[in-house]
């Protein structure tokens, strides 16, 4: 029976989340991407960019960011990972790009990772791993609403309902299970999303641009 995987980097690591078609799940976690990537999967989805470009917004994110709000971050671009520090990344984007054009913190700090997935795809793989994002797949699965926030008591019984409804009805357990590990509460349910979405997403914004080395632009959903 073919595997789901989704998909979530956390402090020390990335943590990944699967589902069958019997509604068998799981999940695993570790310090490096490849190791979770390689458990069989006949689809994957990762939220993560996939796809930069040396500068400029991904039209994308601006999509997503419509629909959903300030939980798309704006400003993934290939070489973030070249500067010391997000104040010169700030600079360099700023002279070049027009004030406003910059980083936030939430992206600088997910810049190693960016990197980590961006040395491991190519454009055949990514026929099975695709980019997703909790939010947006958390706004399909409410029938196109916003939820209260994830940060709060009752985004997170909400999220949790959903993935429920959809198979992970073993999540209030894992999420007690996850305490030691440096796993955010947000970041398995997270995974769990984009599972749900390997399994069962059709849509998608973007996919018109691709970046330099042949990658698509997109967010499934």
């Amino acid at each position: 029976m073919p595997n789901y995987l989704g998909l979530d980097g956390f402090r020390f690591g990335w943590v990944a989340a699967w589902i069958d078609d019997r509604g068998d799940h799981g999940f695993d976690y570790s310090p490096g991407l490849m190791r979770l990537l390689a458990i069989p999967h006949a689809r994957a989805m990762i939220d993560m960019p996939i796809g930069l470009n040396p500068n400029g917004y991904r039209a994308c994110d601006l999509r997503g960011r419509e629909l959903v709000g300030p939980a798309v971050f704006l400003g993934a671009r290939r070489d973030l990972w070249t500067f010391p520090d997000m104040a010169a990344a700030n600079r360099h984007y700023w002279e070049h790009e027009g004030k406003g054009r910059g980083i936030s913190a939430q992206l600088w700090n997910i810049r190693d990772k960016m990197r980590e997935l961006d040395e491991a795809m190519t454009p055949t793989r990514q026929a099975m791993i695709g980019e997703a994002h909790p939010e947006l797949i958390f706004w399909n699965l409410a029938g196109r609403g916003r939820l209260a926030r994830k940060t709060s008591a009752h985004g997170l019984e909400q999220r949790t309902a959903l993935l429920a409804q959809r198979g992970f009805t073993r999540l209030p357990k894992w999420l007690t299970q996850r305490h030691g590990t440096g796993i955010g509460r947000d970041d398995l349910v997270d995974a769990c999303a984009c599972a749900v979405a390997a399994r069962d997403s059709t849509e998608r914004v973007g996919g018109e641009e691709i970046d330099p080395r042949g990658l698509r632009m997109e967010i499934n959903y």
